[in-house]
């Protein structure tokens, strides 16, 4: 029985293409459709709760699982449920948020490193090379602890001049030393990527026609290089995600990420571990949700690469 293709009749995309290749691959559809569900949680579910995961209720600590609370209550009475989908908001806001940065930097760094050659991408590249020879965590953690202590004068600012609520400010103060940390050290492999893939790109014959034509660098650049290099890129983004939810997960189970009142997953399983041998619940769930969305965003990864470089699934 020979396999459904695309229909021959009307011509199909690249884009559409790779469509119906991820499809096929039950993994990474099964992938997505977790990543969709833990995102609609963590941001509109979150809200339908009525609970909130920061009040006390000392006299039903521990408590197990009841019709109110679906995973239980921690060891300060709080509802572990809606502690855990707050805490994915900030781990998955800080992944994505700085893998955009972290695209953005990479891609404008490397296409530019990559399309001008010559003495140019020789000084570049080596200061990336310079840049990855670092410990990665260490300098990560260097940086944040350099950002948090000049945000003390701008939350005043928020609360005092803009009126801005004091829980509010903290939460985003919190989580914007983290994303800038972790982008900021976090763009270099895209950046090498970006610059090997534009290198290629830059010797094909439509981009000699296009400066025959007179199109400026920067014309050539943003419109003919970096739409044909995306296909690497959002294979590279969609891996980086998990990447940067595991390191915002250690910098917080360490006590160096995000800070009480706040909750991530990270410093949720931090939380649990302490109560491993007498309610291993506290751990087990939110470490759950952790490792499902860590594998789902895994998968469509890999999905992704099947799907847009077929040549590397036949490897």
């Amino acid at each position: 029985m020979s396999t459904q293709t695309p229909s021959n009749n009307k011509g199909s995309s690249l884009w559409n293409d790779a469509w119906f290749r991820l499809r096929q691959n039950k993994l990474s559809m099964a992938g997505l459709v977790v990543i969709v569900i833990m995102i609609l949680l963590c941001f509109v579910g979150r809200w339908l709760v009525p609970h909130d995961p920061r009040h006390q209720q000392l006299d039903q600590k521990f408590e197990s699982s009841s019709a109110e609370h679906w995973l239980g209550m921690d060891q300060l009475g709080r509802d572990l449920f809606v502690r855990i989908l707050d805490g994915g908001q900030i781990s998955l806001l800080v992944a994505i948020l700085a893998t955009i940065l972290t695209v953005t930097v990479g891609v404008i760094y490397g296409g530019i490193a990559g399309y001008v050659g010559g003495r140019t991408h020789a000084v570049m590249m080596r200061i990336v090379d310079g840049l990855l020879a670092m410990p990665f965590l260490i300098i990560v953690i260097l940086f944040r602890e350099l950002i948090s202590a000049q945000l003390g004068n701008a939350e005043e600012w928020f609360v005092q001049t803009l009126g801005w609520k004091i829980e509010m400010v903290r939460r985003i103060s919190n989580l914007i030393p983290l994303i800038l940390a972790i982008a900021a050290f976090g763009w270099l492999t895209m950046g090498r990527i970006v610059c090997s893939s534009a290198a290629a790109v830059t010797k094909l014959e439509f981009i000699e026609a296009a400066r025959s034509l007179g199109l400026s660098h920067r014309r050539i650049l943003f419109r003919h290089i970096l739409p044909n290099i995306m296909g690497p890129v959002i294979i590279y983004a969609t891996l980086t995600i998990p990447t940067f939810i595991l390191y915002e997960a250690t910098l917080s189970f360490i006590g160096l990420g995000i800070e009480p009142p706040n909750a991530s997953w990270g410093t949720l399983i931090k939380e649990g571990a302490n109560y491993l041998e007498t309610r291993p619940s506290l751990l087990l769930f939110p470490a759950a949700f952790f490792s499902v969305t860590l594998f789902a965003f895994n998968f469509l990864g890999d999905g992704l690469r099947d799907a847009l470089d077929p040549k590397s699934s036949k490897d």
